[in-house]
């Protein structure tokens, strides 16, 4: 089964991707939609997704990103066929544990999008953090660190994409959000874009097709 939201994330995304580079948007669609919606376990859709990536290199950058769309995939569609509890059971802890190096933070921003849409609420960094992520709470230290750079900058809301460039350049290398800052800002900067945000958007990314992808992500998701 496949969620059509995350199925048009991943046609908006390669399309942008491959645009550039290349390659054939429309069979590395179709290869990964086949992923997303075989009937697999969780396990065997994973050898399945690195098997597409292993055979085109030049998205190797994504790769992980899709690992969290194929994770969201299975809370929202996949868990349906199978028993009420099975993300309390030891396979499902097993799974977890197996695949701890696997994915990004984008899984976080991807999982407070669905509860926004649930709520009907607008997204909002400050929300996100606060609320979703719970920054400051005592038991949440681990995320303060990860999302600090996102902390400290929340004045760029009020800002550009511009001085969002600036400061992403400056994010350490070894951020868990290095990647991810410039195009998760941008979209908490703009959750519906004009066509001239989007734009300049474009024009200030760090790294312009794998910023675009994500931020794509991120818009599809924040659709109705």
């Amino acid at each position: 089964m496949m969620d059509p939201k995350i199925q048009l994330a991943i046609q908006n995304a390669i399309e942008l991707y491959a645009e550039s580079k290349s390659l054939n948007a429309k069979a590395i669609n179709d290869e990964l939609v086949k992923v997303f919606s075989s009937e697999e376990d969780f396990v065997s859709k994973v050898e399945l997704l690195d098997e597409v990536f292993d055979s085109y290199p030049q998205l190797e950058e994504l790769r992980e990103v899709f690992f969290d769309l194929l994770l969201m995939n299975f809370f929202s569609a996949d868990v349906i066929k199978l028993e009420e509890d099975y993300l309390e059971s030891p396979e499902w802890e097993q799974i977890e544990e197996d695949t701890l190096d696997r994915g990004t933070e984008l899984l976080n921003v991807l999982l407070y999008l669905n509860e926004c849409h649930d709520e009907e609420i607008e997204p909002e960094l400050e929300d996100f953090l606060k609320e979703f992520l719970l920054v400051e709470e005592d038991e949440f230290q681990d995320e303060y660190r990860i999302y600090e750079d996102m902390i400290a900058n929340q004045i760029l809301m009020e800002s550009s994409t511009e001085e969002i460039a600036k400061v992403a350049a400056s994010v350490d290398e070894e951020s868990e959000l290095k990647e991810l800052f410039y195009p998760v800002m941008c979209f908490f900067y703009d959750p519906q874009p004009s066509t001239d945000v989007k734009k300049s958007i474009a024009q200030n990314a760090v790294n312009k097709d794998f910023d675009l992808s994500v931020f794509s992500i991120l818009e599809t998701f924040n659709q109705p």
